[in-house]
């Protein structure tokens, strides 16, 4: 009887790599010189893994993303509060992460960090234990988000701007350079200073982003009763329930305002629309 076929996954690593014989490796993966690759590293297909990268601990990364020379994904984070636990890293398809930026995992016995799919991490950026970051997410050079931040779709975080722990980012935001975030920040909306302070809306990301022009209309409604009102946030969300039409994105922003734990970033006085 002809024994079956067994099909080897192609994959190209340099001799000089240490990848644990028990790390599942896709095909058509590249791990490049010296690189280092834990015993429980999952590498989708496609994956590119530069000059030494450091990938460890229970960390999956989807197919098709770059990682640079020097990152390091799924080390222990850096929380007092961990006692060596087992957690995550989840990383997305197609997302880019370029040199010494550091992903770290969760705290908390099952816990995980996750990155999504399509992401652009630049260089030295740092996302901290149990953080969620969503798809289409850009964090530019030396952005840093603190533990248990959430960043939803499609935000910008400029480059050295720091994300307090637990800070919640709406999806569309754009994050200017050097700012310091210690409040939520609403979707939709351009925040930039020390603190943070909203200066806008993000109509140029909302109009990449192929959101309609009623949704606009309604979202410039929505920005003005929150920041040129005088309302405060209940007040601001009482109305928009009773006088914008309703839409996907207008429903997003309320159901973001009700959950703001941490208060959201206000406005700056001294700017005009």
């Amino acid at each position: 009887m002809k024994p079956e076929s067994v099909v080897i996954p192609l994959r190209k690593i340099h001799e000089t790599a240490v990848v644990h014989p028990n790390a599942r490796i896709g095909k058509d993966v590249e791990i490049g010189p010296y690189a280092v690759i834990g015993e429980h590293v999952l590498i989708g297909d496609g994956t590119q893994i530069g000059a030494h990268v450091v990938i460890d601990g229970w960390t999956s990364i989807g197919r098709n993303c770059v990682i640079f020379p020097s990152a390091s994904i799924g080390g222990e984070p850096q929380d007092l509060k961990f006692r060596g636990e087992k957690s995550y890293v989840f990383i997305g398809d197609n997302t880019k992460i370029r040199e010494f930026a550091t992903i770290n995992r969760a705290t908390g016995e099952g816990e995980e960090t996750r990155v999504g799919s399509n992401c652009l991490l630049m260089a030295y950026t740092h996302v901290a234990h149990n953080c969620v970051v969503g798809n289409h997410v850009v964090m530019s050079n030396a952005a840093t988000l603190a533990g248990h931040v959430v960043v939803e779709d499609r935000a910008v975080i400029g480059g050295l701007a720091g994300v307090h722990q637990f800070v919640k980012i709406g999806r569309n935001t754009m994050v200017g350079g050097a700012s310091k975030v210690v409040q939520d920040i609403p979707p939709f909306v351009i925040v930039d200073g020390h603190p943070a302070k909203v200066c806008g809306l993000n109509s140029v990301g909302i109009s990449r982003a192929g959101v309609s022009d009623v949704a606009r209309r309604n979202l410039k409604k929505a920005y003005k009763i929150l920041y040129r009102s005088g309302l405060s946030l209940a007040q601001a969300i009482a109305v928009m329930e009773q006088d914008l039409e309703s839409c996907e994105e207008v429903e997003h922003m309320l159901r973001f305002l009700r959950n703001a734990e941490r208060g959201i970033c206000r406005g700056r006085k001294d700017l005009n629309d």
